[in-house]
């Protein structure tokens, strides 16, 4: 990924309160990234920045559309996208990501760069399965798609297992302990 200041909130100049960013993210933004998941764009992302003394939370809100290839067809659309992600960003002795969604940074950090987590949340919020919105509707070629999985120990024949005497003398003393 390219370096872009734009995506780069300035936290040290910020005061301890909530602040509002917005961001227009369209092809130049995706053509930043080394990668061919999203090629094009125009998605809406609106952060909220609350800051206090030792933790940051970032509240992302994004919408828009990015073009995709259908898995089916290989005709190119445009995917809708919405996404509401929130990542907390806490101050600590060294620069790490604890988790998914949290962050720690040093207290002396200027600037938070945030274009990654904005890609990162969009390709989230994309279908597993990319279907051209002509194939969305159709039944699935497979009826036995939508059908349960019923796990179960006991193999067909079998008897009751209160009339095998093949079990092992212990089980049986634990079904007395009701």
């Amino acid at each position: 990924m390219k370096k872009d200041s734009q995506y780069d909130l300035n936290i040290a100049r910020l005061a301890d309160k909530t602040h509002h960013f917005a961001f227009e993210l369209d092809r130049a933004f995706f053509e930043q990234f080394d990668q061919q998941l999203i090629p094009d764009g125009k998605v809406h992302a609106d952060v909220t920045l609350t800051k206090t003394e030792r933790l940051l939370t970032l509240d992302f809100d994004l919408q828009g559309t990015v073009r995709q290839i259908c898995d089916r067809s290989l005709d190119e659309y445009d995917q809708e996208v919405e996404a509401h992600e929130q990542l907390l960003v806490r101050f600590g002795d060294r620069v790490e990501e604890l988790d998914d969604n949290v962050l720690q940074i040093t207290p002396d950090t200027q600037t938070l760069p945030i274009a990654q987590h904005l890609f990162d949340y969009i390709g989230l919020a994309l279908p597993m399965k990319k279907l051209h919105p002509r194939f969305q509707n159709e039944p699935d070629e497979n009826p036995e798609a939508d059908a349960k999985l019923i796990f179960t120990t006991r193999q067909e024949g079998d008897e009751d297992d209160d009339n095998n005497d093949d079990i092992d003398p212990r089980w049986n003393a634990l079904r007395n302990l009701n």
